[in-house]
């Protein structure tokens, strides 16, 4: 197998780029190198699975920018929950969120490890991730068109906002939606904010919701299974690994940090339209 650096560092940039994009930072990591050619479309199509660790360590590394850029809400969040626990206090706003988070990160941890073996067989194929691609952008689409922009609150994003407008039902709807970001194509943000939509959140709120609901499930299925990278053989490329994963770094704290402040007043429309224009003719030429 070959997997240069040059390789790492492109397959770095897109994940960092596009992991908070709402337009799949799995399915892009999949289209590009296989519009490429040559032996990095062989490389990302490895029947051990090499590549799909590989993808997950860059996941780690932009899983750290994202508790980077939001820490002191974390910071709040946790040591406003241990604090909620110790004086039973559970109406607290920190203990509440942190609860709605872990609601929604349930479906995808349950569903991703019942169909682990699945997913993984159909990770690496430009058809699927086409196919999944152009989903997203009708998936983005149909959020906006049955959506309202409520205007007179679309510049509130705090905790506080969030434990207002959301509640158990809704985060555990948001998390099955979460779930369909488990097909490579699918974005975990972009279909994360289209359920919070569909569950009238405005677009400030979903997008909050959003976010913070990426740290749990990027970081979990990192932890799982990064230890496969020193016991198989993605081992041959650590360091390749380490240069890609520090592009990631860079690359989702500044996507994060500009996405932020993209949708107090935008729309997905704009990536709508660039899924489906990219699905539609990465279908096309991989069909």
């Amino acid at each position: 197998m070959e997997f240069t650096y040059g390789q790492a560092i492109l397959i770095g940039a897109i994940q960092g780029i596009t992991e908070l994009f709402p337009i799949s930072s799995l399915g892009h990591a999949i289209l590009i190198p296989a519009w490429i050619g040559g032996s990095f479309k062989e490389f990302i199509s490895d029947e051990n699975q090499t590549y799909l660790l590989i993808s997950i360590a860059m996941h780690l590394a932009s899983s750290f920018a994202l508790f980077l850029v939001f820490r002191k809400r974390w910071f709040n969040l946790i040591g406003g929950s241990f604090r909620a626990i110790k004086t039973r206090n559970y109406q607290s706003t920190p203990f509440r969120v942190l609860a709605y988070i872990v609601i929604a990160t349930i479906p995808v941890g349950v569903l991703g490890l019942a169909f682990e073996e699945y997913f993984q067989q159909i990770f690496g194929n430009p058809s699927f991730s086409a196919v999944f691609l152009t989903i997203n952008g009708l998936i983005l689409i149909s959020a906006e068109r049955l959506s309202r922009r409520d205007l007179a609150h679309e510049f509130h994003d705090s905790d506080a906002e969030i434990d207002n407008r959301v509640d158990a039902k809704s985060a555990l709807v948001i998390g099955f939606g979460q779930s369909l970001a488990l097909f490579a194509g699918i974005s975990r943000f972009g279909v994360t904010m289209s359920a919070g939509l569909l569950r009238k959140l405005n677009h400030s709120v979903a997008s909050d919701f959003a976010f913070l609901l990426s740290l749990p499930v990027i970081l979990g299925a990192s932890v799982i299974k990064l230890p496969e990278l020193f016991t198989t053989d993605a081992n041959q490329f650590l360091g390749q690994i380490l240069a890609g994963s520090i592009v990631s770094f860079i690359g989702t704290y500044i996507s994060v940090t500009f996405l932020v402040r993209w949708f107090k007043t935008r729309t997905l429309y704009p990536f709508a339209i660039y899924c489906l224009v990219a699905g539609i003719a990465s279908f096309l030429r991989f069909s």
